[in-house]
């Protein structure tokens, strides 16, 4: 028999082990629970795990008469559990669903949150999201204004053939030319849109666009640029947690659609 191509994945059974694990132990100490025994059994190693809850929390080892009282409290809340489950209490129940859903993620999620990144991956995350570490983009850019795309498209050619620039365009109260503009300068001025296809545009001598503002359609020249931002040493720190933050979210979603290949999905319309 041939098995399908999902099962062979290590990330599957990976998954598969943590579904297994967190859905007999998420409400447990950590012993595997069979709703249908009748006995509890508190063993020397259960009793070790309540003296060490015990110590974590109140930052000392339990007295004996504390220790007796934590093996009561386990008991009552075991007895309680079992019970639950027989009568099915955990099915339906949104809050035990999206615990169980939270603990999936967490199981795709672990071997991410303790990775420690080398240099190379993170100076590959700072290249790939350079705009979310500029501390300042200051740019000298020349501008003329259209009121339509169509019309800057026509003078574009025109526009690159000639310094007489000035005479190109139509009258706004925006300046032509701009020196040291940072992005929160020329956003405020030109708008959101605007401000985000300027800081893709290459500098040089030539005329690009059109991009579009609040006013209409402009072609820029982009004159100087000057990028500033906090050196590699100084965001080591930043980027290693932005870099597990969004290892994690990936693994989360790789993990999600390996094992969604796994089902078929009938929705009623």
């Amino acid at each position: 028999m041939t098995l399908p191509r999902w099962t062979r994945e290590p990330l599957v059974h990976f998954m598969i082990a943590g579904a297994l694990v967190y859905a007999f132990f998420a409400w447990t100490g950590g012993t595997a629970v069979d709703p249908s025994s009748r006995v509890i059994q508190v063993d020397r190693e259960a009793q070790a795990q309540l003296s060490l809850q015990f110590e974590r929390t109140m930052g000392r080892a339990p007295t004996d008469a504390e220790l007796d009282a934590q093996i009561d409290q386990f008991i009552r809340d075991e007895v309680l559990y079992r019970e639950a489950l027989r009568l099915g209490l955990d099915q339906g129940d949104t809050i035990v669903r999206q615990r169980l859903v939270s603990k999936m993620d967490m199981a795709a999620a672990a071997a991410a949150e303790n990775a420690e990144p080398d240099d190379a991956a993170l100076r590959a995350f700072l290249k790939d999201n350079s705009e979310r570490y500029q501390t300042a983009l200051d740019t000298d850019f020349d501008q003329v204004y259209f009121r339509s795309s169509a019309a800057a498209r026509a003078a574009l050619n025109r526009i690159n053939d000639t310094q007489d620039w000035q005479g190109i365009g139509q009258p706004i109260s925006l300046p032509a030319s701009m020196e040291a503009a940072s992005q929160r300068v020329i956003r405020d001025r030109f708008g959101e849109e605007f401000g985000t296809g300027i800081a893709a545009l290459d500098t040089g001598a030539r005329w690009q666009g059109p991009l579009r503002s609040g006013f209409g359609w402009h072609l820029v020249r982009i004159r100087a640029r000057v990028s500033g931002g906090a050196g590699f040493d100084a965001l080591r720190q930043q980027l290693a947690n932005d870099w597990r933050s969004a290892e994690i979210a990936e693994r989360k979603q790789r993990a999600f659609g390996v094992l969604r290949e796994a089902y078929r999905v009938e929705i009623d319309r």
